[in-house]
């Protein structure tokens, strides 16, 4: 049946109307990613990261005791969101390899301009984009000079997410000279090496020595993984184990310099040490005091750098934070080198210890 001509032109200029409005459906992620993954996967559950069996074969050691299923619901039910919220952090984490800090805002839907909203999801630290002798802990401050890559240099990108604190942390290396193609081998397969023979009561100084050995079969310089735990790159002796529930950051470091660390000029970041043991009358300047409050407000013990600060709208934040580092209150984090001639590579993943096997909750398809 034919419609009026009033009737048509009305329908037409609706949808001349109406195409400009017209929103990106919230069922998929757009490049680059900004689309929020609660409104990506809506009642989904989270992807899970990379499940890996344990080495360890033995029946006894499988973990199937009644009394330690029951010490794994105990550590499950510690928090109902405890998996979901580590998979989201490592979902947002694979999706944003190449689009860092608005990206992670974006997808975990929490800006950090509103007072205690970081706290909820976002950055884990702030984002390491170190280059060729700079191991970890470098980071635009404002004002800075932007940089121009040559074809021989190293950088690494090391970047944190957190949902509810739960922090997902890996980092991985990009050069253009292939020369430097065994370096980057070297690294990456003493960190596989690393995460392959982490596992419930697995020790420590075992870990080591089968990173150690990785390493020196590709001639390269070590440091060390650093955690709660210390998981070092070379041989040593220490008693410590993996237990079931322990989440470590598995990473490793391979320099063509001395292999030694040493502190640089210039800041990365700030952290909380631990507001339960502030004394606040030590604290004379109001401008401490009040940017005591900004941090416990917004970052709690997450580390976080001067951009961070001048985001949330904070300024003549100098005086007040020298004092709180003065005072013990906050540790300031320097950037970490090594000798000036050298280039260092840098890979990592975060690994969950699970009853029955382990999984690396930031395994992507890229690394």
């Amino acid at each position: 049946m034919n419609l009026p001509r009033l009737t048509l032109k009305y329908q037409k200029q609706k949808r001349k109307r109406n195409k400009g409005k017209k929103k990106p459906s919230a069922t998929h992620q757009t490049s680059p990613p900004r689309v929020p993954l609660e409104d990506v996967f809506k009642s989904k559950p989270f992807p899970e990261g990379q499940s890996v069996d344990y080495n360890v074969r033995d029946e006894n050691l499988q973990r199937k005791a009644e009394g330690e299923v029951r010490h794994l619901a105990a550590v499950n039910d510690m928090d109902d969101n405890f998996l979901s919220d580590y998979r989201k952090a490592a979902e947002v984490h694979r999706q944003l390899a190449d689009e860092i800090k608005d990206g992670v805002r974006a997808l975990v839907g929490h800006q950090a301009i509103e007072i205690g909203d970081a706290l909820k999801a976002g950055m884990g630290f702030p984002t390491g984009l170190c280059l060729n002798n700079v191991a970890a802990h470098w980071t635009p401050s404002p004002g800075q000079k932007n940089v121009a890559l040559q074809y021989d240099d190293f950088l690494s990108f090391d970047f944190g997410v957190h949902v509810n604190g739960r922090i997902v942390d890996s980092a991985f290396t990009i050069i253009h000279n292939p020369i430097y193609d065994g370096l980057l081998e070297g690294v990456k397969a003493a960190s596989d090496t690393g995460l392959n023979e982490t596992g419930i009561d697995a020790r420590m100084d075992h870990i080591s020595a089968c990173i150690q050995e990785v390493m020196e079969s590709y001639e390269i310089l070590r440091y060390k993984i650093h955690g709660d735990k210390q998981v070092p790159f070379v041989k040593t002796c220490t008693n410590q184990t993996m237990k079931e529930g322990d989440i470590f950051a598995i990473e490793t470091f391979g320099s063509t310099g001395r292999g030694s660390i040493r502190d640089a000029p210039g800041v990365y970041g700030y952290g909380l040490t631990s507001s339960s043991h502030i004394n606040r009358r030590n604290l004379h300047h109001a401008s401490a005091r009040s940017l005591l409050k900004v941090i416990e407000e917004n970052f709690g013990t997450l580390v976080f750098s001067r951009r961070y600060l001048e985001r949330l709208g904070v300024d003549k934040y100098h005086l007040g934070m020298k004092t709180l580092v003065e005072k013990g209150v906050v540790v300031q984090y320097a950037p970490l080198v090594d000798v000036s001639w050298s280039y260092v590579a840098h890979f990592e993943h975060t690994v969950l210890l699970r009853l029955n096997y382990k999984e690396v909750i930031s395994r992507g398809d890229d690394y």
